[in-house]
């Protein structure tokens, strides 16, 4: 009886109806046994959530599900035996007993079969030996209590006990969930798992439907093998079984109520997930082995780096699939994912994660090797950045690149281990055993949408090529790949266990094949599932954000009455709310900002940009080390209660119809925070989405993300995104490490207008900066370089009206009231040296120097920066002064912009002359007195160089 039927009787019918005495005999005989129930109701009792657990699923059938937990408790449990009825000594084998059951449940992986090759060499168990406990094999007849096991029996003898522990802990797959505190968690598995022997009866047509996905991960391997021989496509051969896992997962998950499937993984294997999975046409697959471009890309991507999404059909409704795009830094794509998914569980509301779910698939040396791993896990029950419980898959090969030997690839025994930092658990199944690669991931699926927790599947398989298809790997691994020349396919495995079994015979295995190959032939959808018109109304329209030029002007002001009035709200302390006292003095200085008693600084001008945003709809997004308050002090969007310590956060009690404002304090990984961001503003294009680096120089631990995310995905992958980066950046003092956002690196990964780089100088400048990237319909990254002296210096303010009246200036001219028929010397610089030449030439009286300020460095303002400096017509000297080294900031890759500007101007015969530190091989100097010595030789350099 599919899902949608029983759910229709249960919500028609109720417990004192006829059918209720028919459903509880269903029950208790699925508490009994479950594979005495059909599929379709052991499917539907594995679903109802335990008692205690933490689900967030559906419960419009409480009623019935409580009178099952009802039922659950009530199940009768093994008594304790009266005093005197057996001997001591059997009392102590009893004991024995319950401690080898346990054994069994901890360590009875280590003694299953699952390397399909058999190559695996493994220590034995002494744990699992009867002798370790004092028991012979002339206690196998002798009946014990069987304690918690559930296999059904109150007392059994120890030949059974036996027989259901081996056959369930070791046969072809093993299961670690005992390192899991949470008791319920764990009765949970002993559950699921016990209750079946691990070898839960399946219907024939579920598997037929196993062997028809596996016929279709062989036949596209075979098929693209046989018509573009030796191109790399990086294949899951060895591995066919995670096609019939996925389309588990998606279709058990649908059932739940899973509406989108978000899924990221590396090369290996892609080609058939896009295929047999997401439904790609194969002709477009063909075409792109066959060399044709897309020329709406610049520079495109290698098709094993693809991306795609589609909906198909499960017996739940219809779910979205998408699978990000995804560079060769393997790992890196997993909180990509999960801000992907994030995101799109804030637009639905889905706070349990009930309508959204993550896959992440992954490669067993990656999974053990990189520590973007480690810190996703660290993630995934965060306030920010939880998404409900990730579905994560090990497409374990045995082989890392070339690398087979487990002493070279890592330290751990299983390469899952890391999983274990967050109690997740962890299912190594043989590849080979496709039943028990469909058990296992319906357990990973219940346990996701039951405890809403991050769950584990180590697919044990190989590699039957190389690490890819030009590759020998019998080189490296001779004695891997003799054993894998000889050993069959899992398709012809399992073919030939059906066709012993009389599910199928030799003609229907063959008619699959065909078939499949058919319908490659004619370029043919391979998904049954898949929807050909699907739901819209879930997507997201990126249109308004496409075609539009970075010389368009967008209107940032802002009513000066509304400005003011938000202004009040934020500042307005809730009764009961006692503030810090030094968070009251700036919580009373921006009232009188407000009022216009005070000139704004950047704390004001900041929180001021964010408050407008949420007033005109757009939803404000902010992570990052010390974000509520700020590093330095200067933001304190985030109050905190002296009494209680409870945060109050103003931004998001504007008022009751404002969208999100989100502000959290990161955990502190820069890496996985930054992708997980990425993959946010990917999916959310309508809001600010903001990550801060807590210094600058912190981004250096994400440069893989400005790398292959960032400055490139949207010329290879057309996907557009409007994330801010704010790098605190300046020269303080304080030393190399503390210093320099390098402003160099950025720079240097700009080209055909990719992102912005901008780097304010005053309240004003950030306000219009910030509202800017959102209210104008392009969606490019920006990299703001952003100020930590600056956030109080007392020259670095603005007004309420550069507010509501101003716009960004790519460009700020001289301030002072200079006649420019007296300047012959204008120097150029950007962010904090600004004020410091300022107030040199202020105190020296010199009134032929103007500076100008160039705060957008990329896209460089080439037309407004000729405007101003056109302006003076008596020009000797052009100077481009900065603090930072020569080999760093914006010398090297914005200079022939400013010469091609200078150019342009009259006379003709004038040269861009440098002032600043000498190159240098770190960032900045740790000696204050050195510090202050070189600061004040690149001042006077501007003023003086010739």
């Amino acid at each position: 009886m599919p899902d949608s039927v029983m759910q229709q009787q249960w919500s028609t019918s109720h417990l004192s109806g006829g059918n209720a005495s028919y459903v509880e005999e269903l029950y208790e005989l699925y508490l009994h046994d479950p594979n005495s129930v059909a599929d379709e109701w052991r499917s539907y009792f594995q679903k109802l959530p335990q008692a205690g657990s933490n689900s967030g699923s559906d419960v419009s059938h409480s009623t019935v599900r409580e009178h099952f937990q009802l039922l659950a408790s009530g199940r009768r449990r093994p008594q304790t035996t009266a005093t005197g009825q057996v001997s001591s000594a059997h009392e102590k084998k009893q004991v024995d007993v319950l401690r080898l059951i346990q054994a069994y449940r901890m360590r009875g992986h280590q003694a299953a079969t699952l390397d399909p090759l058999g190559l695996w060499k493994r220590p034995e168990i002494v744990d699992l030996n009867l002798s370790d406990y004092g028991l012979t094999d002339a206690d196998l007849d002798t009946p014990f209590r069987t304690g918690e096991l559930f296999i059904g029996k109150e007392e059994a003898t120890l030949a059974d006990i036996l027989d259901a522990l081996k056959s369930t802990y070791c046969s072809t797959y093993g299961a670690e969930y005992m390192h899991i505190v949470d008791s319920t968690q764990r009765r949970w598995f002993q559950q699921r798992l016990e209750s079946v022997r691990g070898k839960p009866q399946h219907s024939a047509e579920s598997r037929r439907h196993l062997l028809e996905r596996l016929s279709a991960a062989e036949g596209l391997e075979k098929y693209l093998g046989t018509k573009y021989p030796g191109t790399k496509r990086f294949g899951v051969e060895g591995g066919e079984s995670l096609i019939p896992m996925l389309d588990e997962i998606i279709q058990r998950s649908g059932s739940y109520g899973i509406q989108e499937v978000v899924l990221g993984m590396a090369h290996r294997g892609r080609l058939n997930v896009l295929v047999n999975i997401l439904g790609k046409n194969p002709r477009d697959l063909f075409d792109e082995f066959e060399g044709k471009k897309n020329d709406s890309l610049s520079s495109g991507d290698v098709k094993y780096h693809q991306g795609f999404s589609s909906n198909v059909m499960t017996s739940g409704g219809e779910v979205h699939l998408a699978l990000a795009f995804n560079p060769s830094h393997l790992e890196i794509v997993s909180p990509v994912v999960e801000g992907s998914v994030r995101a799109r569980q804030d637009r639905r509301k889905d706070t349990s994660g009930d309508k959204v779910l993550p896959i992440g698939i992954h490669g067993d040396a990656a999974f053990a090797g990189q520590g973007v791993v480690m810190e996703t896990f660290q993630m995934s029950q965060t306030r920010a950045y939880k998404t409900g419980g990730t579905i994560h898959i090990i497409v374990n090969n045995q082989v890392g690149f070339t690398t087979s030997r487990q002493e070279d690839a890592r330290s751990t025994e299983y390469c899952t281990d890391v999983a274990k930092m967050i109690q997740a658990p962890i299912f190594h199944v043989n590849g080979d055993d496709p039943e028990a690669v469909l058990f296992v991931t319906q357990l990973a699926v219940d346990y996701r949408m039951q405890f809403k927790r991050d769950v584990v599947i180590d697919l044990v398989c190989y590699r039957r090529r190389g690490h890819n298809e030009a590759d020998e790997p019998s080189g490296t691994q001779p004695l891997m790949y003799e054993k894998i020349a000889k050993h069959p396919t899992t398709r012809e495995i399992y073919a030939e266990r059906l066709i012993a079994e009389g599910v199928l015979d030799e003609e229907a295995v063959l008619t699959k094949v065909e078939d499949y190959r058919t319908a490659l032939d004619n370029g043919q959808h391979v998904v049954k599932s898949l929807v050909k018109e699907p739901d819209t109304g879930s997507f997201v329209d990126w249109a308004p954000y496409l075609g539009h030029k970075w010389t368009a002007r967008h209107d940032t002001r802002f009513d000066l009455k509304t400005l003011q009035e938000l202004a009040n709200r934020l500042n307005t302390v809730p009764d009961g709310l006692v503030v810090q006292r030094q968070v009251g003095k700036i919580v009373e200085d921006r009232r009188k900002m407000a009022a216009g008693a005070l000139a704004l600084n950047w704390g004001f001008a900041e929180t001021m940009a964010y408050a407008t945003l949420l007033h005109e709809g757009h939803p404000v997004r902010i992570t990052g080390q010390d974000v509520g308050r700020g590093t330095f002090s200067h933001r304190h969007a985030v109050l905190h209660n002296q009494k209680d310590g409870v945060p109050y956060i103003p931004l998001a009690n504007l008022s009751e119809s404002q969208p999100r404002f989100d502000i959290y304090d990161s955990l502190l990984s820069e890496e996985a925070v930054l992708a997980f961001e990425y993959g946010y503003a990917t999916t959310t294009p309508n809001a600010l989405v903001i990550w801060e680096a807590q210094f600058g120089d912190f981004a250096n631990g994400a440069q893989v993300v400005f790398d292959q995310f960032i400055s490139s995905g949207e010329h290879k992958w057309g996907r557009l995104c409007g994330l801010t980066m704010l790098l605190p950046h300046g020269y303080e003092g304080q030393g190399p490490e503390h210093s320099s956002a390098r402003l160099e690196r950025y720079l240097q990964l700009c080209a055909e207008h990719n992102m912005q780089v901008c780097v304010p100088t005053t309240p004003a400048q950030v306000y219009h900066m910030l509202r800017r990237q959102v209210i104008r319909p392009l969606r490019k990254p920006l990299i703001a370089l952003t100020p930590k002296s600056l956030l109080r210096h007392k020259l670095a303010i603005s007004s309420l009206e550069d507010l509501a009246e101003g716009s960004f200036q790519a460009v700020i001219p001289e301030i002072d009231a200079i006649d420019p028929k007296k300047v012959d010397r204008v120097i150029m610089c950007s962010g904090k040296v600004y004020y410091d030449l300022l107030e040199k030439r202020r105190n020296e009286g010199q009134e032929n120097i103007a500076i100008v300020r160039i705060e957008q460095l990329y896209p460089f303002p080439e037309d407004d920066l000729f405007e101003v400096l056109s302006a003076y017509k008596n020009l000797k000297h052009v100077v481009w002064c900065q603090e930072e080294p020569m080999n760093q900031g914006a010398w090297y890759c914005s200079q022939h912009h400013m010469r091609r500007v200078i150019a342009q101007l009259k006379p003709k015969n004038l040269h861009l002359q440098y002032a600043g530190r000498e190159a240098s091989a770190a960032p900045a100097c740790g000696y204050p007195s050195l510090h202050a010595e070189q600061q004040d030789k690149l001042l006077q350099d501007a003023f003086t160089v010739e």
